[in-house]
Parts: structure tokens; C-alpha cells; sequence
């Protein structure tokens, strides 16, 4: 069999949707390649990927017409446990997909309900942790694990099935650069040994070298085709134009002197004051900073390998962690986790957690004290959302939804605000929009940015912070 999966004619339009997902859409690939999915936020990218692994149409609701088969067999009659040993999924939100509250069970998760010998998942458990270098996250809670974390164990879960199929939706958009390089060896693995591979990304440099072909999404439609030499020849101008983002930037925030240091100086600002910043989960200490002034009115990146500690420096700092000890001071009046949580609003990294309105204009104003729309409005045409005002925000792409929840922020009128990987699954433009105006606010609000996304750090940020090990390096 020479060919993986194809897609023929297909036109869908999701259940809960004001417009056609895909139009007229036709794709074949064949075993053993790997191919990149890219183009703007909501193009279409994920939909086909929900196509190829049959969460469409047995999960998500929808019109579906034309032909999509999964090694000669079609989609549709198919049953989708039938699809689970053909092809496996990594998701962009990893949470979506996990079933167990220990890592290790997780990786076993998938091999267990294709009911394989006990032996048998043991040895492919070995294999895949070992392959992966992820042996200190074994036994671990899912729930003390960082964003990047749990998309190593996303992966090792489908690594362990080995399937013929693998579709990844946006795996790096959590994950630091040593980690995207061993994600890269993971890819790189599984193509040596024949697999297909189908990766929908915003985050394309990794990827050279690995990808035969490359799809160009617009409004539903394949609208370019290059092959991975073409593609990855490219300059930064030229991607840009298409919506797309560079295949590397000029800075490593990680490992050079200005990630260490401010961008600029604090200017005799006021400043927040941060003392015996401490936190451990059970026995593991998770936070360890005797003394941390940060400049008020600033927009600071957060930066740090996954797991250093970032997401729980921002979660104490807003009041939203039990357990937490320190002191914090803003114009010398100390203030307790409780005033912090009145002072502070935080966007997550998981924004499914926190859309709850009926419309996206609705949820932006969730927040705010006035019925008002025009602010509102104002904000979504600058963040190229304003179209979609009168969805329901779970209708939306990843992306939108993320610059849904970042509008609903900016109009909650707090005096600090916190973005979890604000642009995980933004296009070129979305993150330029979004960089504009995050950049926008400093001096009124105080912003903090937990990020990999070096793009945004050189685009809105005036100072770094670089967390490892739970200390400030």
C-alpha cells in the first residue's frame, strides 16, 4: 500500500460554526512522509488533522461531504477505537487527550486498551522513555507537571502505540528549545522507522530538514505547495508576507547575557517587591527566591526550560496558590495572597478553563464593571477577531480563543496582568497584533509574560526574568 491517507472533496462546516472549515479540500499522502500543515490562525490546519485521526466525524459535530480514507479504510464507518492503533494523536492543549493522574500510567494508557501482553507494554514503555530522555518524569503527577512536561508525555503515550499515523497538532507551541530538539530526534526517529507523519505548527525552523512536503492553508483551501527544500529556503521576509513565522530568531533569551539581566533600565519606577518567595510540592521544592523587585508599570518575559518553575511564580505571585510563603510589596504596603487576587487577572495557558460567556463579545466583557461594547469591539478589530464577535468562543481555532481570552485581560481593568504562553498557536500576524498591544500597556498596568516565544520578547517586552530550578539565574 503505497498511499496513507487521502482526502478527496471534501467540504465541512463545524455544527456550532458560521462558516465553512474546509472547502473543496484534496489531499493524499503517502506512507513514509512527513508533511507540514501550515497558514493562519484558523485556516483550517486542525480540521484536517481531526480529520485524518476521526475525531471528525465521530467527535466533532458537523456537514461533511466528500471521502476521507485512513489506509484504504473510510472514515466515517470506521469506528474511531478501530482508527487508535492506526493512528496516533498529539494534541496541541496535551491535557485534552490524558486519562490517567500518573505519568507512567498515561504512557501505558493507549497500549493497554489495544490489550497487549503486560510484558509487551513494559518493554515498549522502557523504549519509548529511554528514546525520549524523560525518565525523571516517571511517576510523577500529570498535575505537577509543566506545559512542556505534559507534552513529552503526550507523546511518549503515542510513541509507546507505534502507530503508522501520526498526527501532531501544534506539539511545540508549550515547550523550550532543548525540548523542541528532542522532539525533533522523536520525529526524526519515527521516520526512520517508516511512519507517516502529519504535523500542523505556527513554529517551523525545527522542522527543516525533516519535512518532505508542506501544505500552505488558506481559508480552508490548500492554496501552495512546496517541497521541504523550497520551503525551507525561504527568508524571513517571504514568510512573513504569507502570515507566517521566521524559521529562527536573532536572540536566545535562555542562554545569553540579556536574559539575565533588564532589557532596559527601571528608571527609578516604583517597583514590586518579592521576599522569601517560597513553594514546594510535597517534598519538592518548586520555588526559592530570598529577594526579587520587579518594575511596576513593566512588561517582563518570564523566560525559563520547562519545568523551572515559571507558571508557579506567577500563580503565587497572583494569590492563586495554596500553600505559598512570602511577602510581597508594592510601594512599600505589604499586601496578602487575597489582595493579589483582586489586584491581578491571569490568562492561562489552557484558555478552555476560562471562557464561559455565549458570545465572544459577551466574554470580554465578563470582566469589566460597564455594559459598554465599544471598547470591547475596538479591542477585537486589533487583535483581527472582530468577525467572529457573535460566536460562541469554544467555536473558535486555538488561536482565537487565546486572543479572546487576552482581550478579555486588557478590559479587566487590574493593576497587574499575567499571560501563560499568550501566543501558543498564533500565526505571524496574530502574535505581531498581540505583541502591539501588550506592548501598548505598560506604564498604566504591570504585565508579565511566561514565554518560549522569542519573536514576542523582541517585539513588546522591556525587561527578562530568567527562572531555573525554582531561583532567579
Amino acid at each position: 500500500m503505497n498511499t496513507a491517507a487521502k482526502i478527496q472533496q471534501v467540504d465541512f462546516r463545524y455544527a456550532n460554526g458560521d462558516t465553512g472549515a474546509l472547502e473543496g479540500l484534496d489531499l493524499e499522502i503517502k506512507c513514509g512522509e512527513c508533511i507540514l500543515l501550515c497558514g493562519s490562525s484558523g485556516c483550517g490546519k486542525t480540521t484536517v488533522t481531526r480529520l485524518l485521526n476521526g475525531l471528525i466525524p465521530h467527535y466533532y459535530e458537523g456537514e461533511l461531504t466528500g471521502s476521507v480514507t485512513d489506509f484504504d479504510r473510510d472514515i466515517r464507518s470506521t469506528p474511531i477505537e478501530d482508527l487508535a492503533g492506526t493512528v496516533g494523536s498529539v494534541f496541541q492543549n496535551p491535557r485534552s487527550q490524558f486519562f490517567c493522574v500518573d505519568t507512567t500510567a498515561e504512557i501505558a494508557f493507549g497500549c493497554e486498551n489495544m490489550g497487549m501482553p503486560e510484558e509487551e507494554i513494559l518493554s515498549r514503555i522502557d523504549k519509548t522513555v529511554k528514546g525520549m530522555h524523560i525518565e525523571k518524569l516517571l511517576g510523577r503527577s500529570i498535575f505537577n507537571l509543566s506545559g512542556g512536561e505534559k507534552q513529552k508525555i503526550a507523546c511518549a503515550g503515542v510513541s509507546a502505540m507505534m502507530p503508522e499515523l501520526i498526527v501532531l497538532d501544534e506539539p511545540t507551541s508549550n515547550l523550550d528549545l532543548d525540548a523542541i530538539d528532542e522532539l525533533r530526534d522523536i520525529i526524526s526517529d519515527w521516520r526512520s522507522q517508516g511512519k507517516t507523519i502529519v504535523i500542523a505548527e505556527h513554529r517551523l525552523g525545527w522542522l527543516s530538514g525533516l519535512c518532505d512536503r508542506i501544505i500552505f492553508m488558506e481559508n480552508g483551501r490548500i492554496s501552495k505547495e512546496f517541497t521541504g527544500e523550497q520551503f525551507f529556503s525561504f527568508n524571513t521576509k517571504a514568510l512573513n508576507d504569507m502570515g507566517l513565522r521566521a524559521l529562527h530568531t536573532d536572540t536566545n533569551y535562555l542562554e545569553t547575557a540579556a536574559g539575565c539581566s533588564a532589557i532596559k533600565p527601571f528608571d527609578n519606577k516604583e517597583v514590586i517587591t518579592l521576599e522569601d518567595f517560597r513553594f514546594s510540592y510535597g517534598r519538592q521544592s518548586a520555588l526559592n527566591i530570598d529577594r526579587l523587585e520587579l518594575p511596576s508599570g513593566g512588561v517582563i518575559a518570564v523566560v525559563g526550560h520547562n519545568g523551572a518553575g515559571k507558571s508557579t511564580f506567577t500563580r503565587c505571585l497572583c494569590g492563586l496558590q495554596k500553600g505559598f510563603r512570602g511577602k510581597i510589596l508594592i510601594g512599600g504596603k505589604k499586601l496578602r495572597p487575597r489582595d493579589m487576587l483582586k489586584l491581578s487577572y491571569m490568562v492561562m495557558q489552557d484558555v478552555n478553563h476560562q471562557l464561559f460567556a455565549e458570545t465572544v463579545t459577551e466574554e470580554v466583557l465578563l470582566g469589566t464593571e460597564s455594559d459598554d461594547e465599544k471598547p470591547a469591539l475596538e479591542l477585537l478589530e486589533r487583535l483581527n477577531i472582530a468577525e467572529f464577535k457573535e460566536r460562541h468562543p469554544m467555536s473558535l481555532s486555538g488561536g482565537q480563543k487565546q486572543r479572546t481570552a487576552i482581550a478579555s485581560a486588557l478590559l479587566a481593568g487590574k493593576k497587574l496582568l499575567v499571560f501563560d504562553e499568550p501566543t501558543s498557536g498564533l500565526d505571524f500576524r496574530s502574535m505581531e497584533c498581540t505583541a502591539e498591544l501588550l506592548r501598548s500597556i505598560g506604564n498604566d498596568v504591570t504585565v508579565l509574560i511566561v514565554t518560549h516565544d522569542m519573536e514576542l520578547i523582541d517585539r513588546c517586552c522591556t525587561h527578562v526574568l530568567h527562572i531555573e530550578n525554582g531561583n532567579i539565574t
